[in-house]
């Protein structure tokens, strides 16, 4: 039965009970000790260069509008905030990719009951990296076309108070695209296909991108939620018939 549109914080919730189960913790302590590193790195990177991002960004006004520079900091400050949280989330996703891949696959065995996947080996895993990282370089090349456009459009006087909105939305699909693809290429599901079906279930598939952003906004605790995020994006494939989708004429070629 297909799902409530804002049914995004409860495939949360139950993603995070799962990941949680003694069976699933294999999938999820690796990548989130490698993901801590790289998220220490890059916070105390950015707080270096935090206010000279913000100075940067935030357009010259002539004195007399110059009380308007306290309206506009903190809505740059927020645009800022959003680049780097992206620069993490792409590039904790592009490490973690293999074991996201494998615990889509637990966690579908799980929810089904029937286990049709290989079992669990290093050889099997080490064979998925290249496929997932093609996988995740597609991501990429989706995400950064549309994240230039909106780079550019940050820097374009007047027009780029619509910078922080866009990004936004943006951000809220591309955490749906993120994770939903786990389940989808474990079931060879085409990338435009993939698209296809997330656009049929637009407002489900933003409720949960939406909940996914807003708790990985959240420094430390959005390390848990990244493999949470797989395992309640694999529960929405399954409960939405993810797996029907390839029961249906591929008009649309990958």
């Amino acid at each position: 039965m297909p799902a409530p549109a804002l049914s995004g914080p409860q495939y949360l919730r139950e993603g995070l009970k799962l990941v949680l189960s003694p069976g699933l913790r294999l999938f999820v302590l690796l990548p989130l000790a490698i993901n801590l590193v790289l998220f220490v790195g890059l916070i105390y990177f950015a707080g270096h260069q935090f206010s000279l991002w913000v100075d940067t960004l935030m357009p010259t006004l002539p004195g007399w509008l110059s009380f308007l520079s306290y309206i506009l900091w903190p809505l740059f400050v927020v645009l800022v905030v959003l680049m780097v949280f992206f620069t993490f989330t792409m590039l904790a996703n592009i490490i973690a990719a293999p074991f996201n891949g494998f615990l889509a696959e637990k966690v579908e065995v799980v929810v089904r009951g029937t286990d049709d996947f290989p079992p669990f080996s290093w050889g099997e895993l080490v064979a998925m990296v290249p496929r997932t990282l093609a996988r995740e370089m597609r991501k990429l090349g989706y995400f950064l076309p549309r994240a230039i456009g909106l780079f550019i459009l940050s820097f374009i006087p007047v027009v780029n108070l619509i910078a922080a909105p866009l990004w936004l939305l943006f951000g809220v699909w591309m955490m749906a695209i993120q994770y939903i693809d786990y389940p989808a290429d474990n079931h060879k599901l085409g990338w435009n296909e993939m698209l296809a079906w997330l656009r049929q279930k637009r407002w489900q598939s933003m409720s949960f991108g939406g909940i996914v952003y807003l708790v990985l906004l959240v420094p430390v605790v959005n390390l848990l939620m990244m493999p949470a995020a797989v395992a309640g994006a694999t529960l929405f494939w399954v409960r939405e018939q993810g797996a029907e989708a390839m029961a249906t004429p591929k008009a649309i070629k990958s």
